[in-house]
Order: structure tokens, then sequence, then C-alpha cells
């Protein structure tokens, strides 16, 4: 069954699931611009209690805890899309996600970490949240987080 636009949120508290407030800039950037029917969000850092999830794929975090890591991104990016639209039923489809692994050299999993947040986003947004997508692996990411996350979503 596919998830339609009004049951998004039940979706969300079936899965236990409590969208987070949008948190401060960390530098000079807003959370997110709409322009027409686009929204865009900036990077999302893995948090985990507040505190900002570190490491290093391929290095001292393991795939598993990286897509792990993933997936709250997905929690939070649905926390700031929310904020930026007043109501995910007003979701029409998630665009595209791009996401930035902090990696060593000889990692190959990217789309595997990146995994934990698309997936979540397919299992809420049914259909609408199947998505375009870019992983990148790279060399650091603000405050050593293991991964950073960007969406852009479509405004019905």
């Amino acid at each position: 069954m596919t998830t339609t636009a009004q049951d998004i949120y039940a979706k969300l508290k079936s899965l236990d699931i409590t969208l987070p407030a949008v948190a401060a800039p960390a530098a000079a950037y807003l959370p997110f611009v709409q322009t027409g029917k686009l929204v865009f969000l900036s990077g999302h850092l893995a948090k985990r209690d507040g505190q900002v999830v570190v490491g290093q794929l391929g290095k001292n975090v393991s795939t598993e805890e990286g897509k792990a890591a993933a997936r709250l991104i997905a929690i939070d990016l649905m926390g700031t899309l929310h904020a930026a639209v007043g109501d995910l039923n007003n979701i029409k489809r998630i665009v595209k996600v791009m996401s930035l692994v902090n990696s060593t050299g000889d990692f190959t999993e990217h789309h595997l970490v990146t995994n934990g947040c698309s997936e979540l986003l397919g299992e809420v947004f049914g259909d609408a949240g199947k998505h375009a997508r870019s992983a990148f692996g790279v060399a650091q990411i603000p405050l050593g987080a293991c991964v950073e996350i960007e969406l852009i979503a479509e405004v019905a």
C-alpha cells in the first residue's frame, strides 16, 4: 500500500517518530529556502540526543552505524521540511537527496549509508518519497560528523 498525503503524520506516529524543531544554523546560512514549488533544505548533520554523531566510515564507524546516522538525519530533515511548509501533507514529492559521507579513501559503501535516509523517506512518504540522489565520500564534514545530508522537495 502506498502512503497517501493524508496519513503522513499517522505514519510518523506509527513509527514512533517525533519531529524535532528546526536547529539554529551553525554558520551564515538559512535552514531552508523556497523558490516556486521547490523547497531546498540545507545540509543536516547526524545527531543523537542533540550531539553530533562523529567519526569516519571505513575507520571507526561501520556501514550500519552510518546508515543509522543517516536515518536520524532523515528525521531532522522532515522536521525542517515541516517548519518550511507548515504541513508535510503538502509535500508532492521528495525530489533529490544529496549525502556526504565522512569516509576513508578506500570506503565504497556510501550508497548503503545513504539508504538509511532514503528508506525512511520512502516509508513515510510512499511513492512521493522516492527520489533522485547522490552519495559522496568526503575527507571531512563540519564538526567531525560522520554524515551530512541535504534535500530538495516539491510542494503541491
